[in-house]
């Protein structure tokens, strides 16, 4: 009993440096090519040059791994101190991009709005936590199936081979092109033996080598694109060793009105993704997400935020991605992602180290991506085999008409082009359509709920047939 009761919980479990610093390693790997394309897309939208470009990446993955380890570690209230790995939002590139588009203001503005979108964020997250009992297992399961679901085209065009239009600039415009290289045999072949690898790895080896499957996956695809001419690491040469990241590298922030309710309101995107994802998190650890908790980790999208615009970087939340790794490798320790944040620090802090990283092919990526990706969406139709479809039926109502919502931004872009341009970070969010969609719905149909605690929301997960 005494035995039982002291016993670590896998989250809390500390791990042999080797096995910390390998699977570590395999998260920086899966999450590395979402991290630097917000810096590549928004510097290209600035016309910045390419050392200018560089330095946004460094500076991305230097802020990326400080908030990793602060939100895994915790530290006082930030930190929900789980295996949550962070990036740049997607959500706030819209707003951005329109930003430095918009000739009365620059890199600075865009700078001074991520810094007060994290102020709003920090002060908003304990209310935020309060939505929780808004969010049972009906509402859950199908937020989390809509995150997997769009993450879902994300993994298929890495293993294509990035987009099929990809952004250039030329004579000092930024341009559009077809990507020559979408779709080809080549990265479909090498993405497709990433896949299969991965699968018979999980099948048939054991222990560790089971456990690291992904980075296993994308070793041999590495090594296969190596052979046949498909990685260059030209540039590698110029890269500095060593590095430090300046704050206000571009001078000091400056403050516009309609440049900080833009980014306020990504952050409240942000918050209720990441809600989302905390709580799918907690489901595949074993670790419920109460309200105190879930303000921790909300405090961290807004830290990240402020901290991502001292050091030249952009607002910050948790990567879907390696929620999913967590579900395909099965380690839960916290510290794992400790060790990826200080991997990340080391990658901004030396650039060659960034370089070769950035010299692995997105279609390596796809293959481990279709994995990881399908099993956030595996985990929320999880969460909905224990919902009462039967007496209560309003139930398939809620999860058909959300779903419905969510898939709008992803099968018809333009669905709402004629809308006014400051909802488009609400209307070309699935997720947010998809979560506002299923939270109404059950208010309408199930009612308001009661305040959810720890062991309340686990009675809701474990026997949501009761309800």
């Amino acid at each position: 009993m005494e035995t039982t009761r002291d016993a670590v919980h896998p989250v809390d479990e500390q791990l042999p440096v080797m096995k910390l610093t390998a699977l570590g390693l395999q998260h920086v790997l899966v999450m590395y090519a979402g991290a630097i394309a917000v810096p590549l897309i928004i510097g290209g939208a600035l016309n910045l040059p390419k050392y200018a470009i560089a330095f946004l990446i460094s500076a991305d993955l230097f802020c990326c791994g400080l908030v990793t380890v602060i939100q895994s570690l915790g530290i006082w209230k930030f930190g929900i101190k789980m295996p949550v790995m962070m990036g740049v939002t997607f959500a706030a590139v819209g707003p951005m991009v329109a930003m430095a588009g918009n000739p009365s203001l620059g890199i600075l503005h865009i700078y001074g709005a991520v810094i007060a979108g994290g102020v709003f964020c920090i002060i908003a997250a304990p209310f935020m936590s309060k939505l929780m009992r808004f969010f049972p297992p009906v509402v859950t399961g199908t937020v989390i199936t809509v995150i997997g679901v769009s993450l879902m085209g994300v993994g298929i065009n890495w293993a294509a081979g990035g987009q099929p239009v990809i952004g250039t600039v030329v004579n000092g415009v930024f341009t559009k092109i077809p990507n020559p290289e979408y779709g080809s045999p080549v990265n479909l072949g090498i993405a497709l033996v990433v896949l299969i690898s991965i699968l018979l790895i999980t099948k048939y080896m054991k222990g560790f080598i089971a456990n690291i499957s992904v980075l296993m996956g994308m070793v041999i695809g590495f090594i296969i694109a190596l052979a046949m001419g498909k990685i260059s690491f030209a540039g590698l040469e110029n890269a500095d060793w060593f590095a430090m990241i300046q704050p206000f590298h571009y001078g000091w922030p400056q403050f516009d009105l309609g440049a900080i309710v833009s980014m306020c309101l990504v952050m409240i995107v942000t918050m209720i993704e990441s809600t989302g994802m905390f709580i799918a998190l907690g489901d595949i650890v074993g670790k419920k997400v109460d309200n105190e908790t879930l303000a921790r980790g909300l405090r961290v999208d807004g830290l990240g935020t402020v901290i991502g615009g001292i050091f030249n970087t952009f607002p910050y939340t948790s990567f879907s991605q390696n929620v999913g790794l967590v579900g395909v490798t099965g380690v839960r320790s916290r510290f794992v992602c400790v060790a990826a944040g200080c991997i990340l620090i080391a990658f901004g802090l030396f650039p060659k180290m960034a370089h070769v990283a950035a010299s692995i092919p997105q279609f390596v990526l796809g293959g481990a991506g279709i994995v990881m990706f399908g099993m956030v969406a595996a985990t929320g139709i999880k969460i909905l085999s224990g919902v009462d479809f039967q007496r209560n039926r309003n139930n398939l109502f809620i999860v058909a008409v959300s779903i419905g919502a969510g898939m709008i931004p992803i099968v018809a872009p333009n669905f709402f082009a004629q809308m006014p341009p400051y909802m488009s970070t609400i209307l070309h969010s699935g997720i947010l359509l998809a979560s506002a969609m299923a939270v109404l719905l059950n208010l309408f149909f199930n009612g308001q709920g009661e305040s959810v605690d720890v062991r309340a929301y686990a009675l809701a997960s474990a026997q949501s047939s009761d309800h």
